[in-house]
C-alpha cells in the first residue's frame, strides 16, 4: 500500500478541486502582462524586469489596508481598454485553472477602468469575453462580481448595483463593497444592497479587515450580505459570531493579505482555526495574487502548515467554497455534486 499523502503535499493541494470566491482582477495581473501592456500603452512601470516588478508589486511594507491598496494604481494604469481587460480576465482564469480552481468569481470596480473613456458596460463585457474564452479552453467555470468602493458617493454605488443586476444573465453573479473600511461605513451604501435584495441578487461585503467587528455587523445587518470578505475581526464579537454561524453566512478568508494589511499579526494568529472549530462556513482565497505574491495552492499550504489544518478540513473548506458560490441553484447543485465526487476520490488513504 502506498504511503498516505499529507495535507501539506503541494501536489495533492493542486489536485484538490477548489473554488475561489474572493479574487480581485486588478490585483491579479501577470507581471509579464503588465510590462507588455505598459509598452503598448506607453505607461512607465516601476521596474522593467518581470521578477523585479513582481517583487515591487508584492506589498510587504504596508502599515494598514489603505497602504496595501496603493499598488492598484499601477495595474489600473494599463487596464483602461477592452483588449487589456479581456486579456487580464482570460489570463487570471487560466492561472486559476492551472492551480486546480474549478470555479472562480473574479471581482473588480468597473468605474476604475473608465478613466480613459470606456463605459462601465463595455468594461464588464470585455472581462466576460475573457472568462468565457478561458472556459472554452480549460475545465473552469468563471464569473464576475461587480464592486463598489466605500469612499464612493452612495448614489454611485446604487448605479453599480443596478449595473450588476442588469448583467445577471450574462456572467455577473454578485455585488460587493470594497475599499478602505476605516471612516467609510458600509451602512452609507445600504440602498445599493437593498436594490440587490429586491431583485434576489447575491451580495458580499468586505468587512472586518481594516476595521473592527462593528464593520461586520453593518455588513450583516445593514447590507444583508450573503458572504463576508475577510471577516478577520468578526472573532471579537461573540454574539455576532454566533449569528453569522447560525445563518450560515460564508466567510471569504484571505490569509496572506490579512498578514500584509496587519489584520492579523501572522498566519498562526489568524482566526481560521477558531472558525473551523465552531463549524463555520469558511473558504480560502488569494484576494490579490500579484500584490500578495500568492496562489490558491499557496493559501491552502499556509492553512496546512501554519494553521495545522488537516486534509479533511481543507477539503471541507473547498466544498464550502463551491456551496457558497453565487450561481443559480440548479447550476450550483450540479457543480457541488461533481466536486464532492472528485474530492471523495482524493480522500482515499488521507488521514481525516
Amino acid at each position: 500500500m502506498s504511503p498516505a499523502p499529507v495535507a501539506s503535499d503541494r501536489a495533492l493541494l493542486r489536485r484538490l478541486p477548489k473554488a475561489e470566491l474572493h479574487c480581485h482582477l486588478d490585483g491579479s495581473v501577470r507581471p509579464t502582462t503588465l510590462l507588455e501592456l505598459a509598452r503598448e500603452y506607453d505607461v512607465r512601470m516601476p521596474a522593467d524586469d518581470p521578477e523585479q516588478l513582481a517583487e515591487y508589486m508584492r506589498v510587504d511594507d504596508a502599515r494598514n489596508l489603505e497602504e496595501y491598496l496603493e499598488r492598484f494604481d499601477i495595474t489600473l494604469s494599463v487596464m483602461q481598454t477592452t483588449d487589456a481587460l479581456e486579456r487580464c480576465a482570460y489570463e487570471l482564469a487560466l492561472d486559476a485553472a492551472d492551480e486546480g480552481v474549478r470555479y472562480l468569481e473574479m471581482r473588480y470596480a468597473p468605474t476604475l477602468n473608465t478613466l480613459q473613456g470606456l463605459e462601465a458596460g463595455a468594461v464588464l463585457e470585455a472581462s466576460l469575453r475573457g472568462v468565457q474564452r478561458a472556459e472554452r479552453e480549460r475545465d473552469i467555470t468563471a464569473r464576475v462580481i461587480v464592486c463598489s468602493l466605500r469612499h464612493y458617493d452612495p448614489a454611485h454605488s446604487l448605479e453599480l448595483a443596478r449595473l450588476a443586476v442588469a448583467y445577471r444573465d450574462r456572467g455577473v453573479v454578485g455585488f460587493d463593497l470594497a475599499g478602505g473600511e476605516s471612516g467609510n461605513p458600509a451602512a452609507r451604501h445600504a440602498a445599493a444592497f437593498e436594490h440587490c435584495r429586491a431583485h434576489d441578487f447575491p451580495c458580499t461585503c468586505h468587512a472586518g479587515e481594516g476595521d473592527g467587528a462593528g464593520s461586520v455587523r453593518q455588513a450583516v445587518h445593514d447590507c444583508h450580505a450573503h458572504r463576508i470578505g475577510h471577516a478577520t475581526r468578526l472573532i471579537e464579537d461573540e454574539a455576532l459570531l454566533r449569528e453569522v454561524h447560525e445563518r450560515g453566512i460564508a466567510l471569504e478568508l484571505c490569509l496572506t493579505s490579512n498578514v500584509q494589511t496587519r489584520a492579523t499579526e501572522r498566519y498562526e494568529t489568524h482566526p481560521l482555526r477558531q472558525y473551523l472549530a465552531r463549524g463555520m462556513n469558511v473558504c480560502l482565497n488569494t484576494d490579490n495574487r500579484l500584490m500578495s505574491g500568492t496562489t490558491l495552492v499557496d493559501e491552502y499550504h499556509h492553512a496546512a502548515v501554519q494553521c495545522d489544518c488537516t486534509f479533511e478540513e481543507l477539503a471541507g473548506m473547498a466544498l464550502d467554497g463551491f456551496r457558497s458560490a453565487f450561481l443559480p441553484a440548479h447550476e450550483k447543485a450540479a457543480l457541488v455534486a461533481r466536486m464532492e465526487a472528485e474530492i471523495e476520490a482524493l480522500r482515499g488513504g488521507v488521514p481525516r
